[in-house]
């Protein structure tokens, strides 16, 4: 049974589900003490129930991604259409505050909307709503893309998840990193008792981020919704993956969590599955320069590569500016970790940096060895590789647009780089 063949009503009881356990899951986390794997539970629940649900129903589990759909469809590309919507946000909000009040029952507590300490609210919406945008952007390019309608993947799962991750422990000390309005609604109106309405706030800027996420989706498969593809498009993709990137790293090495390898990784996983079939997804100048010296990618000409480095540094700059100003005017320095020399480091970055291309090459260039599935995971885990094994030695950068990106921040803010 297909999707369109579903009845209205089992597809909305599977909503209801879907946004119900993944938030149930989470919940227990921060309010038993364990808050600190919170997001490793609600990115694998989610990613499950995806797999499990989506032949029924697409697998919204969240109104900012059933809004990204409908803006999509009333775009001129794929999505659903106004009545569904309707009845997909009304099962969720519902599935929200059931999670919610079996919190408060089970606890006598719930959460606390709100930024965290020494943010403001301007910093946690910012980071709502950008987390949003690549949540459903994430969701829009590997489920809703015609490429997949049409030949579909098995990696669309892993993808949500991993952003989910991203988000957790990247937005999740400044925000709450939560992402979804059922979930933020529904934990307020839980413990209304305590006052309600901060909800609200989180929710607005979750569904802007939606809204733009949709045109997103557009800028970078205009062939989706009917439009002619220009040289910028790839470029635009670049821009996009880079940005979200540098960002998760800024923030997560900023949150000083022992768990931020894990969000970048979570980060880069997800959007090389988003934009793998855009531009390739490279987000790193090392990469565009190991492809092109390959030659294995006849489409990458030197001029090509020229401009996707340049948009990769333009993009990363702009991203080490904002993650510098969500936390407070702070950022941390390129540098060699405490009793490292530079030797050690710059030894550290060549060798996990030539292990990161040589992997990109195998599993997503080289015709003879390159994958459809399994390719995205492996890239991811070449940043869990560098981190743990020389995070402290040199950063673990891998990326000099990272670098330069998170030099650029550290120069505004006064570090010696």
């Amino acid at each position: 049974m297909g999707i369109v063949d579903t009845p209205l009503a089992l597809r909305c009881a599977a909503e209801f589900i879907g946004t119900f356990l993944p938030f149930f899951s989470v919940g227990f986390n921060v309010l038993s003490g364990a808050a600190i794997f919170g997001g490793l539970s609600l990115a694998t629940s989610l990613s499950v129930l995806t797999y499990a649900l989506a032949g029924l129903l697409g697998a919204n589990f969240s109104p900012a991604v059933t809004l990204a759909l409908f803006v999509s469809k009333k775009l001129g590309g794929p999505g659903i259409d106004g009545a569904i919507a309707s009845s997909y946000v009304a099962v969720q909000l519902l599935g929200g505050l059931a999670s919610g009040l079996c919190f408060v029952n089970i606890f006598a507590d719930s959460f606390r909307l709100g930024p965290g300490a020494g943010f403001s609210w301007l910093d946690a919406c910012a980071c709502e709503f950008l987390y949003s945008t690549f949540l459903c952007f994430v969701v829009l390019n590997t489920t809703a893309a015609r490429t997949y309608n049409s030949e579909g993947n098995q990696f669309y799962g892993l993808a949500i998840g991993a952003m989910v991750l991203a988000a957790s422990y990247a937005a999740g000390p400044i925000s709450g990193g939560l992402i979804n309005p059922a979930i933020t609604i529904g934990a307020d109106l839980a413990g209304a008792g305590a006052g309600f309405g901060k909800s609200l706030i989180y929710a607005v800027f979750q569904l802007l981020g939606a809204a733009f996420a949709a045109l997103l989706f557009k800028a970078v498969r205009p062939l989706d919704f009917d439009e002619h593809e220009t040289p910028r498009t790839r470029l635009i993709s670049e821009m996009i993956g880079t940005f979200a990137l540098v960002l998760t790293v800024g923030l997560a090495v900023l949150a000083k969590t022992p768990l931020a390898v894990v969000a970048i990784a979570g980060c880069l996983i997800a959007m090389v599955y988003a934009l793998g079939d855009v531009s390739g997804a490279h987000f790193n100048p090392a990469v565009t320069v190991a492809i092109l010296v390959s030659g294995h990618d006849p489409e990458l000409t030197p001029k090509r590569a020229g401009y996707y480095v340049g948009a990769q540094l333009l993009s990363a700059i702009f991203a080490g500016l904002c993650f510098c100003l969500l936390h407070n005017g702070n950022s941390f320095a390129v540098a060699p970790g405490e009793g490292f020399s530079m030797a050690a480091a710059t030894v550290a970055e060549m060798f996990f940096t030539g292990l990161l291309a040589f992997v990109v090459l195998g599993v997503a260039v080289a015709p003879k060895t390159k994958s459809s599935q399994i390719f995205g995971v492996a890239i991811g885990f070449c940043i869990l590789i560098g981190g743990l094994s020389v995070g402290k030695v040199s950063g673990a950068f891998m990326n000099p647009a990272v670098s330069v990106g998170v030099a650029v921040s550290g120069a505004s803010t006064g570090w010696s780089t």
